[in-house]
């Protein structure tokens, strides 16, 4: 095939000089006046006034924060699936069907023409950030894999569909790309993960991959696909696809993955990316090294406000913007996007470790707390103890997730249930030993929990229940959740979708008691 990277470095040259010189809070100001502009004649746009707004002061006193709820219901709902001039102009032709993480339940989110359009810049910067990094790149030499959803996407109504926003992406590729993208069609639009993996794994590694995109939880089940099916003892990437050049990973915190995916990488001149891609928009990518943040997407139809966690329930919460946020600080982000979503709280939270130009981390979820017996754990919190106790014990932990367990009868201690899943199967001892390591972390860094903690008396133990190796994948599978942008809830607040975990788990765990 045709080597298109000459072109492409041509772009990135470009956008990387416009880059350099760009100030970031002057094209969020133009960027929200546009998206208030375009939306003046939506039925929100005249419910908030957008005609009488003339900059951001306007916009945040006439537009109150909201969540998924609000919007689904007060705007989205009473027509869905046909939205035409609700909250932003035309008709709403796609919509990514999502789960709240924690929760399980489904929801719709626009995806609207020019979000779609948003979406392609923002996977086009990744691309500028590795030819500025690689100038002899030939990545368009040969094919990128996308490891997404279906992209046989469920029909709502006449010209409307929904979807994985991956599946979405693929299936609405541009014609100028489409060559340049794994796989094809026939594979693509497979819903069923084991059968999809089990072809990709088989056609894949002759189809000259330069790049490979995916959850990372998703990625190492294809990549363990890809060895079980070779009969040459083969275990690295380099061996599959020799011509790698990038892995781009995102959708959950990297630290656990890390170790595996150094192994797979040996030997290979690939480098990782990660990406900040939510449903809502394509919000940053990595610019740079592993611990320098990823890069704001500042000019491509979002306008984004900072709210500091320490406020999110006040009455008037402090609502920053990129003039005025600051580094360390943990702030969630709420976006108004060109696909008609208004202040809204995406549920992440995030900090920023530069500010010309902002980067920033994502650092937990609003609703990944575990806060049962009032020890108030942030995610950031667990997530980093889960790690740093599998480091501890030498495994490889590939996914958890936690949840409280409360007193069943009068004398019991309630505590937490972290259900696991290793690289290799773990001897009971060295669970014991995780456990143990995860309780000193976690005293460590929480006061909170520390004194819950205290003498036993307010809290137990954590308790630990082992999955063999594909556990997960299996549960996923089961709920109908395999693949795509579906991710393992690392806390689990819901009682009746834990309750199902510790029950499959109960099953199937290699030790522990759930």
């Amino acid at each position: 095939m045709i080597d298109a990277t000459p072109l492409l470095r041509l772009y990135a040259r470009w956008r990387g000089r416009q880059l350099a010189r760009q100030d970031a809070a002057a094209v969020q100001q133009r960027t929200l006046q546009r998206l208030v502009r375009q939306a003046a004649a939506t039925r929100f746009g005249r419910d908030h006034h957008f005609a009488a707004i003339r900059d951001i002061g306007d916009f945040q006193a006439a537009v109150p924060l909201r969540r998924y709820e609000d919007l689904w219901t007060a705007y989205w709902q009473p027509g869905f699936p046909v939205l035409r001039d609700h909250t932003w102009p035309g008709r709403v032709r796609y919509f990514a069907a999502t789960s709240g993480t924690s929760t399980g339940a489904t929801k719709f989110i626009p995806v609207t023409r020019e979000m779609l359009q948003s979406n392609r810049q923002g996977a086009l910067d990744l691309v500028v950030h590795h030819l500025m990094r690689r100038p002899r790149s030939r990545m368009f030499a040969g094919k990128s894999l996308l490891l997404g959803g279906s992209t046989d996407l469920a029909r709502l109504a006449p010209g409307i569909a929904s979807g994985d926003l991956s599946g979405i992406a693929a299936a609405t590729v541009p014609l100028w790309a489409r060559p340049f993208m794994y796989p094809p069609s026939d594979i693509a639009r497979l819903a069923d993960w084991s059968d999809k993996t089990a072809r990709l794994a088989a056609a894949a590694p002759a189809a000259g991959i330069r790049s490979i995109s995916g959850t990372p939880s998703w990625l190492l089940l294809f990549f363990d696909e890809l060895v079980r099916r070779d009969a040459n003892g083969r275990d690295r990437l380099v061996d599959f696809f020799p011509d790698l050049e990038l892995v781009v990973h995102g959708g959950v915190n990297f630290a656990p993955y890390r170790p595996r995916f150094a192994e797979w990488l040996a030997g290979s001149h690939a480098e990782l990316r990660e990406v900040y891609a939510a449903s809502e928009g394509f919000i940053a990518a990595a610019d740079r090294g592993d611990d320098d943040g990823l890069r704001v997407v500042a000019d491509h139809g979002i306008f984004y406000e900072f709210v500091p966690v320490a406020e999110i329930d006040a009455a008037a919460p402090a609502r920053h913007w990129l003039t005025d946020v600051e580094t360390g600080v943990d702030y969630a982000l709420a976006v108004s996007t060109c696909a008609g979503l208004w202040a809204y709280l995406i549920g992440d939270i995030v900090r920023f470790v530069g500010r010309d130009p902002p980067r920033l981390v994502v650092t937990g979820r609003l609703s990944y707390t575990l806060s049962a017996f009032g020890e108030h754990l942030t995610g950031e919190e667990v997530e980093a103890a889960a790690a740093a106790a599998a480091a501890a014990i030498g495994g490889e932990l590939r996914d958890f997730a936690a949840g409280a367990l409360y007193p069943e009868k009068p004398g019991d201690l309630g505590g937490h249930l972290y259900i696991v899943e290793f690289e290799r199967p773990v001897a009971t001892a060295a669970l014991a030993r995780f456990a143990d390591a995860i309780d000193r972390d976690l005293c460590r860094r929480n006061l909170d929990y520390a004194a819950h903690r205290a003498g036993g008396f307010g809290m137990a133990a954590p308790r630990i229940s082992a999955l063999p190796p594909g556990g997960f994948a299996e549960w996923m599978r089961r709920r109908g959740r395999l693949g795509g942008q579906n991710k393992v809830p690392r806390i689990i607040s819901d009682p009746s979708l834990f309750t199902d975990l510790r029950a499959f788990a109960a099953a199937r765990a290699t030790d522990g008691d759930p």
